[in-house]
């Protein structure tokens, strides 16, 4: 998975010792907290915050999530979190690369994909023109 040159958008962050185990690694379960981290910026960007999409009468919810570990993140390092948008036409299919800054390699490639619901959360088959307006 290539990173595209526009529409990147990035967080820098630090391992947090209630992040990780005995070994000092950080627990897989946190990269999800990370990714969600990223994304919330990545929809703030294009105006789409939570209060944003329920303001024009939607909700999103996450139907899928793929992780793949490459490196560990260990109590300390200060890593990147960059996300953008793959594809928006009928879901939402955020990508994710979490670069390990400390030892200068990716630790972590991944996706979410959200659906877009009406405001009784009724899954919608498309996104909705309020929602790809914002994004395009």
């Amino acid at each position: 998975m290539k990173r595209p040159e526009h529409g990147v958008v990035s967080v820098d962050l630090q391992v947090p010792f209630h992040d990780v185990d005995g070994m000092h690694v950080v627990w897989h379960g946190h990269y999800l907290k990370y990714l969600e981290v990223a994304r919330t910026e990545l929809m703030r960007s294009r105006n789409l915050d939570v209060q944003q999409i329920l303001a024009k009468g939607y909700k999103q919810m996450v139907i899928e999530t793929h992780c793949r570990h490459v490196f560990p993140l260990h109590y300390g390092d200060r890593f990147r979190v960059h996300s953008w948008f793959h594809d928006v036409q009928n879901r939402l299919n955020i990508r994710f690369e979490i670069e390990n800054l400390t030892h200068q390699r990716r630790s972590l490639l991944a996706h979410t994909i959200l659906v877009t619901t009406d405001a009784e959360g009724r899954m919608l088959l498309e996104t909705p023109e309020a929602i790809l307006g914002a994004l395009s």
